[in-house]
């Protein structure tokens, strides 16, 4: 497949080169037969590429005039990946966020129309938040159909899959999709949830969208106004804590959401939830945790899990038993 995406490519160059080309010529230069020229002009018509084929004793193709730039030749899945990463590198604070916005008119002017359309409904907010470690990928057909429903402001709706199920359980999920953001190497999805009547973030690798999408809606005003910033609230919290941790409770994520106040919980299970929470203490914060009655993991930090001891020999005290 290299071999003939470098081949498609040399075709479109000396298409571009001169007016007309005899099909003999073609494959005289290209080092290939006429036949695989002939297959070759073809693939590039159904990529959208406007090739006319000459009359003549020898025959031969034409490049229609139009675009003073090389055609560019991307298949789905490369032009997907060049939109998104030239819109993530607008935000990330490098100094390139202009050139990278006038990259992306220009090589979105010498695409096929049907690549144009595709990219165009992917829009992407990128929150300059470094990732580390490995992160799942998200399929680009996913990608882009909830960017279609962004675009499109259509009513989209999934089934969702939490991270310790093996599958989605339960009726899929009807949002109003608003956002692509990116967030510390992850995809989410900013939107408002029609059942739960509120601002949620999905995981989009966790999304499977169900055809065809709902109602289009008028789009609701976000919390500030500025995604950006709603997403780091959502993730950091405003008030600046400076103890953070995070624990899995086993409880449903919509009833530790009601009190969680600038914290960020994550389903995990049908009661079973993963949160992130700030405290002016690591002992206040284990305190605040420990309201929830249920049982908790603690993922981290260790002065965490260094509270919780310290609160349970208190505890223990309290009640009298022996240390």
């Amino acid at each position: 497949m290299h071999g003939t995406s470098a081949r498609l490519l040399a075709l479109l160059s000396l298409l571009q080169a001169r007016r007309d080309w005899p099909g003999s010529l073609l494959a005289e230069r290209l080092d290939t037969s006429e036949r695989t020229v002939r297959r070759d002009v073809q693939r590039l018509r159904e990529l959208g590429y406007p090739i006319l084929a000459v009359k003549g004793p020898d025959g031969g193709y034409r490049l229609e005039a139009g675009a003073e730039l090389p055609p560019l030749l991307f298949d789905d899945e490369q032009a997907v990946a060049l939109a998104v990463a030239l819109q993530i590198a607008t935000g990330t604070g490098a100094g390139i966020g202009e050139a990278s916005a006038r990259a992306l008119s220009t090589v979105r002017q010498v695409m096929p129309a049907r690549l144009r359309h595709r990219i165009d409904a992917l829009r992407v907010t990128a929150v300059e938040r470094a990732g580390t470690g490995t992160y799942p990928q998200v399929d680009t057909e996913v990608l882009v159909a909830v960017g279609a429903a962004v675009h499109a402001r259509e009513v989209l709706r999934f089934d969702y899959t939490p991270a310790s199920a093996p599958r989605h359980d339960g009726p899929p999920r009807r949002v109003q999709p608003h956002h692509l953001v990116t967030w510390g190497g992850r995809w989410y999805l900013v939107a408002w949830d029609l059942d739960r009547e509120d601002w949620r973030t999905f995981r989009v690798d966790r999304i499977a969208p169900r055809t065809p999408t709902g109602p289009r809606f008028t789009p609701r005003e976000l919390p500030g106004g500025d995604v950006a910033d709603f997403v780091t609230e959502k993730f950091m919290g405003s008030a600046g804590w400076p103890c953070r941790g995070e624990v899995i409770l086993d409880l449903p994520a919509d009833a530790v959401s009601r009190f969680a106040h600038d914290g960020v919980v994550e389903e995990l299970g049908p009661r079973r939830c993963r949160l992130v929470l700030g405290s002016w203490s690591w002992v206040g914060l284990a305190a605040t945790i420990g309201r929830y009655d249920a049982d908790v993991e603690v993922v981290g930090p260790p002065e965490l899990a260094a509270a919780f001891a310290r609160l349970a020999r208190r505890f223990g005290a309290a009640a009298g038993e022996s240390t």
